[in-house]
């Protein structure tokens, strides 16, 4: 259970932050965002500020945006719908409540024939069903509009649609939500950093010397800089460990800086093999850095990193062939929880942290569907000097979401097959 619990919590953090990112910066753009969601399912509560309707769902699973005018939002009402109105005092609806058991408000029941609530903002229908009774009703810019499941949202009119701003908006509103999640797992891995009390330092410069080690026995020392192995500078720990490593079982001359003496030595990297490659080792560890700067800044280098690695794994589907072994769901995001959930507090943000970057780098792929697929039929418009036919930008992100629902599936069962039925 309580795996199950870090799960929800890990993988809804990660959503809603990449959906708050699209949330806020749909806003500044002018991009009537009509709800943000945490959860799916049933609404539980809502409220509304900014114009939106913020809902919590049954189904503590992630969450969503609907921005006005976006593929996935519908700002239509069937014919023969029936509703009620309320309307102001100068008779311009201000409400419109067509959810299921229709009695949430006091005003006009009518039988819906048409209503644009993009462009005209009318209304038409015949009240008390009865057909004699039709009338056209003028509709505020501002309405709400109670759905058929009760939850309350604003119309969405064609000046405050997601294709009605600049393309230049939409990229970044398409963007923000990959960037927002860039912007977790750099505070994730700052948090981290605080938690351990520091971190181990990216300089080339020895922590410390195992007691009877070939360094020890070399005579290296603490705070010793090696600057060089062999003919090869080592510029930081990363250049220094992989240089040693490549030096196994070989007499190699150090170069060393202590305090403002420079002089070198000579020693032999002992062999060690793991999975069956051998590496030198000399028996040393990098400094710890305390300092706050180093903490802040552990937040965006191993956040750089990571990215890194995980873009080495992306490009390897184009070199090394593709593999499902490659990609994990939410079943293997379950299985890394669990696994990590009795290891600490530590240990469970480092694994957020993680994440966050894996889903911002994953969801600007472009494949119509995800972000990336978005921005790059922005580009193609920018390209064109002229917006890609709505019938056919839906036909292409239609294609996109069947993909990647094929690969979910594909994904999951590969997930399962790995984790369960070994």
């Amino acid at each position: 259970m309580k795996a199950v619990i870090s799960f929800l919590i890990i993988f809804s953090i990660l959503v809603v932050f990449h959906e708050f990112g699209h949330y806020i910066v749909a806003r500044k753009s002018g991009i009537l965002v009509r709800e943000f969601a945490i959860g799916f399912g049933p609404k539980m509560v809502s409220w509304r500020r900014h114009h939106t309707t913020f809902t919590i769902r049954w189904l503590p699973i992630g969450g969503y945006v609907r921005m006005a005018g976006a593929e996935d939002d519908d700002s239509t009402i069937e014919p023969g719908t029936m509703g009620t109105l309320q309307v102001n005092a100068a008779g311009v609806v201000n409400r419109i409540d067509i959810s299921e058991h229709n009695n949430s408000l006091s005003g006009i029941p009518i039988q819906i024939a048409k209503a644009d609530l993009v462009d005209a903002l009318t209304i038409t229908g015949n009240e008390n069903a009865d057909p004699d009774q039709a009338r056209t009703f003028k509709v505020d810019h501002d309405a709400l509009i109670i759905e058929t499941d009760g939850t309350e949202v604003q119309i969405a009119p064609r000046d405050v649609q997601f294709q009605s701003v600049s393309v230049g908006k939409r990229i970044l509103t398409n963007f923000a939500g990959p960037f927002n999640n860039f912007l977790l797992a750099i505070v994730g891995f700052m948090i981290v950093a605080f938690l351990q009390g520091g971190v181990l330092s990216t300089k080339n410069v020895i922590g410390s010397v195992q007691p009877d080690s070939v360094a020890a026995k070399a005579g290296l020392k603490t705070n010793d800089q090696i600057t060089k192995v062999g003919s090869k500078k080592t510029t930081d720990w990363t250049t220094l460990v992989s240089a040693l490593q490549a030096k196994y079982g070989q007499e190699t001359t150090l170069a060393v800086k202590r305090g403002s003496k420079d002089f070198t030595v000579k020693l032999t990297p002992k062999t060690v093999k793991t999975n069956g490659q051998k590496y030198g080792q000399i028996g040393i560890t990098n400094q710890v850095d305390h300092s706050v700067l180093g903490k802040i800044k552990y937040g965006f280098t191993t956040t750089w990193s990571t990215g890194q690695q995980i873009l080495k794994v992306l490009g390897s589907f184009f070199t090394g062939g593709f593999s499902l072994n490659k990609l994990s769901g939410p079943v293997g995001i379950y299985k890394g929880t669990s696994e990590v959930v009795n290891a600490g507090f530590t240990n469970i943000v480092w694994f957020l942290a993680m994440l966050s970057v894996n889903l911002g780098l994953v969801n600007l792929v472009p494949i119509p569907g995800l972000d990336g697929g978005k921005i790059l039929l922005n580009l193609v418009e920018v390209i064109r000097r002229k917006p890609i036919p709505v019938e056919k930008e839906g036909i292409i992100t239609l294609i996109g979401a069947g993909f990647l629902l094929l690969l979910f599936i594909a994904v999951t069962w590969n997930d399962i097959s790995r984790y369960f039925f070994k």
